[in-house]
């Protein structure tokens, strides 16, 4: 007769990344998501976990500038590299350009969605989008079941306006 046993644990791994311009270090599991990792081992809860599936892209977060659903890439995956999150946004407690728009324009309402919509708008911005790149094909990439997507789109284009684009 075989007596079963418990498999052991796993072995936890230091992963250490550059975070909004941070180096921070944390031991996790090794299956642990970058999702997960943010928000519980380094305690940056703007990162925000919707679907798990990497459809909704709430958790969108940058890493290397490029967004990247954070459910769906491991902790491990990010160690050495330089993320960005939402928390990187507003400096000296002043609002980022379209962090302002956003809520010039009402394109927020309970906020869920809105951290990981804020970065894709950041990439694309980055990246030279238009705003209706921006609009259609970055929100191609979101779900909001709150705004009905007419005051974030609003936002891209106050954005982009102000900023001379």
């Amino acid at each position: 007769m075989t007596v079963p046993t418990t498999p052991a644990p796993a072995r936890m791994r230091t992963v250490t990344t550059t975070v909004n311009g941070v180096t921070r270090s944390a031991e996790t599991e090794p299956r642990a998501l970058l999702s997960d990792f943010l928000r519980h081992d380094l305690g940056l809860t703007g990162t925000h976990v919707g679907c798990e599936q990497g459809v909704c892209g709430a958790c969108t977060v940058l890493v290397d500038d490029v967004p990247v659903r954070s459910c769906l890439l491991l902790a491990v995956q990010a160690d050495g590299r330089r993320i960005e999150t939402v928390e990187a946004l507003a400096q000296d407690g002043e609002l980022s350009g379209f962090q302002r728009a956003m809520r010039d324009e009402h394109g927020l309402q309970c906020g869920f969605c809105t951290p990981g919509i804020l970065m894709s708008v950041t990439a694309a911005e980055r990246d030279g989008l238009t705003a209706e790149q921006t609009a259609t094909e970055v929100l191609g990439g979101h779900v909001c079941r709150c705004t009905g997507y007419q005051g974030i789109r609003a936002a891209i284009e106050h954005h982009w306006q102000e900023a001379g684009r």
